[in-house]
């Protein structure tokens, strides 16, 4: 008895030994863990609200107004683009947009159309004041997908920021060629130049590599102009260029094409008795919006803008 009692007191002893072998292993695993973890967070890429937190500053400021209510949440991440369709018309024809599409649509239906030019006057020469014109849809290729990559300048910046002084923008970009082309402004020689009249922003590109990146760094910049020093903010220049672009045909709600139109009368004669034609409720017209037409012999582009129907 008194040595089974040592042997288990033995056995007891070299488990406990075993147990605290394997409390500082886990110790030691648990320890390794933390430490890697803690460089894995040191290391890992910036999520998306840091991104936009470092990319924010970077970003040109430019005023934007909002319009209308969004009610669909899934809407914010889609890109709205409005039409501005150039439409080829050749001599001979005309564009004419009634103000509702059921007038448009009747037009369209009857095919051809008889148009009196004299205005129920020489009833004798009748067949000589009557002209036919044939009246069809007009169709257009509209954007469905569209793809665009964008790409960072390395020898580009974006000036913004600048004030309304009222001076010609040639006056302006020599001003801004003249401070950014000298060193000790943090610039060197400036290769070209560019306003964009549609944010009055301008883009100004270097000779050399470096100075891009060393400008956009500091950010902001104060630009003597006049006799006044202006606060002008220094942003990456991106470009982009379509990568890839799905069209789809769409059709002119309100439009028609008048074509066949003969060279009879001039340009604004002609175009007045269509619009008086096609105005009237007894020939299947309407009240008529907007009304283009080229006479044979010429050549025109209608631009369509927005509402795709009315040029």
């Amino acid at each position: 008895s008194q040595e089974l009692c040592s042997a288990l007191e033995q056995d007891n002893m070299v488990l406990q030994k075993d147990k605290e072998a394997v409390e500082q292993k886990i110790q030691q695993v648990k320890e390794e863990r933390e430490f890697l973890q803690k460089n894995l967070e040191e290391q890992k890429p910036p999520n998306d609200e840091e991104l936009s937190h470092q990319m924010l500053p970077a970003l040109p400021e430019r005023k934007l107004v909002f319009k209308g209510l969004m009610t669909d949440k899934e809407d914010t991440n889609k890109l709205m683009l409005a039409p501005l369709i150039r439409y080829p018309l050749l001599g001979g024809s005309a564009l004419i947009t009634f103000e509702k599409a059921e007038v448009a649509q009747r037009v369209i239906e009857v095919k051809e159309h008889t148009v009196e030019l004299s205005n129920g006057e020489d009833l004798e020469e009748l067949d000589r004041c009557r002209v036919r014109v044939q009246a069809g849809p007009v169709d257009v290729l509209l954007p469905s997908d569209l793809e665009i990559g964008l790409t960072r300048s390395s020898k580009s910046i974006l000036v913004s920021g600048l004030p309304s002084l009222g001076i010609p923008e040639d006056i302006l970009l020599d001003k801004l060629e003249l401070f950014f082309s000298k060193t000790k402004n943090g610039g060197s020689e400036v290769e070209s130049r560019e306003f964009l009249k549609d944010c009055c922003q301008v883009v100004l590109t270097f000779a050399h590599d470096g100075v891009a990146e060393q400008l956009i760094s500091r950010g902001h910049i104060q630009v003597p102009i006049g006799k006044t020093k202006y606060e002008l903010k220094i942003s990456p220049h991106m470009s982009g260029d379509i990568t890839n672009m799905q069209l789809q045909p769409s059709r002119c709600a309100r439009t028609v094409l008048l074509s066949g139109i003969p060279d009879v009368l001039a340009e604004e004669p002609m175009r007045d008795a269509l619009e008086i034609h096609f105005q009237k409720d007894s020939h299947g017209g309407g009240e008529v919006d907007a009304l283009g037409y080229v006479p044979a012999g010429r050549r025109a582009v209608a631009v369509f803008r927005e509402d795709v129907g009315q040029p």
